[in-house]
């Protein structure tokens, strides 16, 4: 991303003001100092302008510096994709980035871990297969997880474990995560 173009746009300023205030502020000036000793620099910006550009400018350099780490950590487990990728560049918040981390960040031990070491997970991707009828049902199909070796006990453990593994993979995906925080910042109420 060219973050001096981004601030130009952002604060409708020429990129000459941009550059040379960036300049500035990246020399150790102060903002108070910058608005009033450097004016014919920054083309008179006052010091509310300065700092909501310092802020954004730190902002955009931070997102830069994450979306760096997480493609470096996901390349290094050998996952990255173009996809990947692409979501990566286009994320314009550090949020969006983080949640396109966050599949592949190590997990602490969840209950839905413990259930993959079940061997559950084949039991929650047929759950959310979704067939309109279950022939058996699913119910029956979950007798064939249970196994006191690994420590599924009945049917209804073996769903549950199951559904521990459904939970986490939604509350893992970006996309997810990107529609139910747009719909609760739109559509959401605070009650005091």
């Amino acid at each position: 991303m060219d973050i001096i173009q981004k601030l130009t746009e952002e604060f409708h300023l020429k990129r000459e003001q941009v550059e040379k205030t960036v300049a500035l502020i990246d020399e150790g000036n102060t903002i108070p100092f910058i608005a009033r000793y450097r004016k014919e620099e920054t083309g008179s910006l006052d010091d509310t302008v300065l700092r909501d550009l310092d802020d954004r400018l730190t902002y955009l350099r931070n997102i830069e510096k994450r979306k760096e780490e997480v493609r470096t950590l996901i390349t290094e487990m050998g996952k990255m994709t173009d996809e990947i990728s692409a979501a990566i560049d286009n994320a314009v918040t550090i949020t969006e980035v983080d949640d396109i981390y966050r599949p592949f960040r190590p997990h602490r031990k969840t209950r839905a871990s413990v259930a993959r070491e079940k061997g559950l997970e084949p039991l929650a991707d047929l759950i959310l297969a979704q067939e309109d009828r279950y022939e058996p049902s699913l119910e029956e199909q979950a007798e064939a997880f249970v196994d006191e070796e690994k420590q599924v006990a009945s049917a209804e453990e073996a769903l549950a474990g199951a559904c521990n593994i459904i939970a986490e993979s939604v509350s893992d995906n970006a996309d997810y995560r990107k529609t139910v925080r747009r719909a609760t910042f739109e559509y959401g109420t605070s009650q005091h």
